[in-house]
């Protein structure tokens, strides 16, 4: 039955600084605002530096800002809901050629606290099909992947259905490595039930267009991950080693279901993925369950 509101009971707290107050506007509202209505902002007016994605004059990324935090980030937590599975297939596509619905892709960078890329961040997506519906049963519209060193994702899939007590919205965990997992939601701006889903945030909107017959869509998140001005994205050159004394081992492809040893605890792989620094199995409950 899909009559569950997906669990998305209570609301997220408010970040501070984001109170709806009309003489506090942050950054972020102005911008997605003027996205909305087509106006170009002078960077004097942001206060701050452009955000990576700003393309200089010569066509090419301007230098990565020092800070990006204005009081609404970093991205907010939402409940995961009762149709999360592990074991996703990595995959950056959810759709086929006999796939119905409208076409979405969904991009964006991560970052940390300082405006910085992050590579190799787990992101795993699931979402309700055209007609609202799960798949609890196989994995249909779930996957995850990484991101590139540069901090970027690209997700192909479709605007998903609705369903009685939620309104439209993707679901997403993501964790950099090392670090806890965020788990979170995005919803499309202009919904009728964004205004009666009691969960709904406004500062998980995408910012979504039309093109053609298919719908893009642009996300950054921004992951309570500490870095300096000169922190550098995660290179992804690694030498192999077990620093825990154990079979696990940095630079390995684990496939679902491998077993590894570390620190005298035995493991067994959630998903498939390359051994990073940082990524030792208790770091990442993710990708890795204690037996």
């Amino acid at each position: 039955m899909d009559a569950s509101t997906d669990g998305d009971r209570g609301t997220a707290e408010n970040a501070p600084g984001d109170e709806a107050d009309p003489r506090h506007l942050s950054r972020k509202t102005v911008l997605r605002a003027a996205v909305a209505a087509g106006v170009a902002l002078p960077v004097a007016m942001m206060g701050v530096p452009a955000l990576a994605r700003t393309v200089g004059a010569n066509g090419g990324p301007l230098e990565l800002t020092p800070a990006c935090d204005d009081g609404d980030d970093p991205t907010p937590p939402q409940t995961e809901g009762p149709y999360f599975k592990p074991n996703s297939p990595r995959r950056t596509s959810l759709v086929d050629a006999g796939t119905q619905g409208t076409r979405l892709t969904v991009t964006g960078y991560v970052f940390g606290l300082a405006c910085l890329p992050l590579g190799n961040v787990l992101l795993d997506f699931w979402q309700a099909d055209v007609n609202g519906v799960y798949d609890n049963t196989g994995y249909r519209f779930r996957g995850h992947q990484f991101t590139n060193p540069d901090g970027t994702f690209s997700l192909t899939t479709i605007v998903p259905g609705l369903y009685p007590g939620r309104t439209r919205h993707i679901h997403v965990k993501l964790q950099a490595p090392g670090r806890p997992v965020l788990t979170t939601q995005l919803y499309f701006p202009g919904e009728p039930r964004n205004n009666t889903d009691t969960i709904f945030d406004p500062r998980l909107l995408m910012e979504v267009r039309t093109v053609g017959n298919a719908r893009e869509a642009k996300f950054d998140f921004v992951l309570n991950v500490p870095q300096s001005s000169t922190t550098r994205p995660t290179s992804t050159t690694t030498t192999p080693s077990s620093p825990g004394g154990g079979t696990w081992a940095v630079g390995t492809n684990y496939a679902i279901g491998a077993t590894v040893t570390y620190n005298g605890v035995g493991y067994v792989c959630l998903q498939g993925h390359l051994a990073q620094p940082g990524w030792e199995p208790p770091n990442v409950p993710a990708l890795w369950r204690a037996e």
